[in-house]
C-alpha cells in the first residue's frame, strides 16, 4: 500500500499505524537485506533524519537522490520501472504532488510521500500519535489551525475528516479553503476561537501573509497563550519563525509541546514504512 493522502485511509488503519509505533522496540526488521530508495532535498532535517534512519533501523540500505532527479524528461513510469528491480520501497519528499502519485501509479512497490506542495501525511501522522500519548481522546479534542492555506492545512483537514474531530482554521478571508467538509470552521477571528481551543497548530507564512497586520491580528502570543483552556498544547510546524507566525516568549511557554514531541518522528516513520510494506 502507497501512503501518499491521510484521506486514502480510514480511522482504523492510522490506529493500526499508531498501534505499529507503540511496538516499536519489538518490530521486526521488514528490510533487512532490502534497498530502500530516498528522494530528499538539501533542506530537509527532521523528516530526512528520521525516514533515514527508519529505513536503517529495520534492516534496509537507503540510498538517497535529490528530488530533482526525478524532474528529467525520462518517464515516471520507466523510472519506476527501473527502481523496483533493486527497492522494496521508494520514499519522495517533491514539491510536485502529482509527480509522487505518478511514481506510485506505475510502482510494484510501495510509495511514501515524505512531503509536497499539496500536503505532509507522515508529519500529521507523528503529531497526532504524539497527541494520543498525552490524551487517548485525541480523536475528541478542538483543534485549531492559525495561517495559510497550504500543506499542512490540508493534512489536518484530512485527519479531521478521517478521525471525525472539529478543526478551525483562523486566517484572513483570501486563506479560506474551499471545501464543504462538515467539521471544517472558518474564521477571521484570532481570540474567540483560543477559548475552544484544545490543540493549538501554526505553520511557517508564504511572503503573501508576513507583515506586521498579520502579526498584530494573528501571531500567536503569550498573551494570546494565555486565553487557551487548561492543559491546551501548542504545537507550531517546525520550522517555525519567532517574530512571525510565533513570538519568542509563546515559544517559551510551557504549553509548547516542545522539541521531545518531534520524536515521535522516527517510530511513526518505521510504522509507515513496515504497514506499507505488509499490506502492499
Amino acid at each position: 500500500m502507497n501512503f501518499l493522502n491521510l484521506s486514502d485511509f480510514t480511522a482504523a488503519q492510522l490506529q493500526e499505524v499508531f498501534a505499529l509505533a507503540e511496538q516499536n522496540a519489538a518490530n521486526p526488521k521488514p528490510l533487512a537485506g532490502k534497498t530502500a530508495v530516498l528522494f530528499f532535498p538539501e533542506s530537509s532535517i527532521r523528516t530526512r533524519i528520521t525516514f533515514e534512519k527508519a529505513v536503517v533501523e529495520l534492516g534496509g540500505q537507503p540510498i538517497l537522490f535529490p528530488p530533482e532527479s526525478l524532474d528529467k524528461p525520462e518517464a515516471l513510469h520507466d523510472v519506476a520501472g527501473y527502481i523496483q528491480n533493486w527497492a522494496s520501497l521508494v520514499i519522495v519528499r517533491h514539491n510536485s504532488h502529482s509527480r509522487i502519485s505518478q511514481l506510485a501509479a506505475h510502482s510494484s512497490i510501495p510509495v511514501i510521500n515524505a512531503m509536497s506542495s499539496h500536503n505532509h501525511p507522515c508529519e500529521i501522522v507523528s503529531d497526532l500519535f504524539a497527541i494520543r500519548k498525552l490524551n487517548p481522546g485525541f480523536d475528541k479534542l478542538r483543534y485549531t489551525f492559525v495561517g495559510a492555506c497550504g500543506n499542512i492545512l490540508q493534512s489536518w483537514l484530512n485527519a479531521a475528516t478521517v478521525f471525525g474531530f472539529p478543526l478551525t482554521h483562523v486566517a484572513p478571508a483570501s486563506e479560506k479553503l474551499d471545501t464543504e467538509a462538515a467539521n471544517y470552521h472558518f474564521t477571521e477571528q484570532l481570540e474567540p476561537a483560543l477559548a475552544n481551543t484544545d490543540v493549538l497548530l501554526t505553520d511557517p507564512l508564504p511572503a503573501r501573509l508576513k507583515g506586521d497586520l498579520y502579526y498584530s491580528r494573528y501571531q500567536i502570543t503569550q498573551r494570546r497563550i494565555e486565553m487557551l483552556p487548561a492543559n491546551a498544547l501548542f504545537n507550531p510546524c517546525p520550522p517555525f519563525y519567532r517574530g512571525e507566525e510565533v513570538s519568542e516568549e509563546a515559544i517559551k511557554s510551557p504549553v509548547f509541546v516542545g522539541y521531545n514531541f518531534k520524536a515521535s518522528l522516527l517510530p511513526v516513520q518505521k510504522a509507515v514504512i513496515q504497514y506499507c510494506l505488509e499490506h502492499y
